[in-house]
């Protein structure tokens, strides 16, 4: 029985290590992402309004775990995951002979980026919907993958190959522009006249925006590609 408990014991701690140790990595990596994106907000400002003073472009940084990127009419929400995940062992990152080779790399932190419409936000409309543009998975070892759209303008290799993808400034610069590019992207589709020929007084009271654009979305690629 004791034998079992020192299993147990010793199991929880490495575990709890290998967490923390990626927590940490996670965090890192989010708070370089977002002195990143401020130097690229000041960069993309200073060139853009030489030809155009009223586009404006803001960085906002919202929490320890949360920053904005707002440009045009979208807004780029970049979101930090407290909690450190794995996967099924038929998901295709865990077949990477990389992971197979120490149990420490099955867990990763993730930072997610969402595309909202700006006014979404600006207006408080709780029933908008965002859109994933990409998801980054870090490992313990700071190697990293991007899972997502496919309008992601990112290298194969880039996108899937964890073994290799060791996160740098550089890189984190090309996800970010990336992001922004395939916000750019995502055009706003209008309603089908038929879905706004009648309201009710209720609705008019309490939207003051009767018709409720949405964005085309992105296509998700589930797959990865070794």
């Amino acid at each position: 029985m004791e034998d079992k408990l020192d299993d147990i014991i010793n199991g929880l701690h490495q575990k709890s290590k290998t967490k923390q140790a990626i927590y940490r990595n996670t965090l890192q990596t989010f708070d370089r992402m977002k002195t990143i994106s401020q130097e690229l907000v000041s960069e993309l400002t200073e060139r853009i309004t030489k030809q155009d003073a009223e586009v404006v472009i803001e960085y906002r940084n919202v929490s320890e775990h949360e920053f904005q990127i707002k440009f045009s009419g979208d807004l780029l929400v970049f979101v930090m995951h407290s909690n450190i995940i794995t996967f099924p062992d038929d998901y295709e990152i865990m077949r990477s002979d990389y992971v197979e080779e120490d149990f420490r790399r099955r867990f990763f932190g993730h930072i997610m980026a969402y595309n909202f419409m700006a006014d979404t936000i600006k207006y408080n409309r709780l029933d908008d919907p965002g859109y994933l543009v990409g998801r980054m998975l870090i490992n313990i070892e700071n190697h990293f993958c991007i899972e997502g759209v496919k309008q992601l303008d990112l290298p194969t290799e880039q996108i899937a190959d964890i073994a290799n993808n060791v996160i740098s400034d550089k890189r984190l610069r090309i996800i970010v522009e990336s992001a922004m590019i395939a916000a750019v992207n995502n055009d706003l589709m209008g309603q089908d006249v038929t879905d706004i020929e009648r309201i009710t007084l209720k609705q008019k009271l309490e939207n003051t925006h009767l018709t409720k654009p949405r964005k085309l979305g992105f296509q998700i690629a589930h797959e990865l590609t070794n």
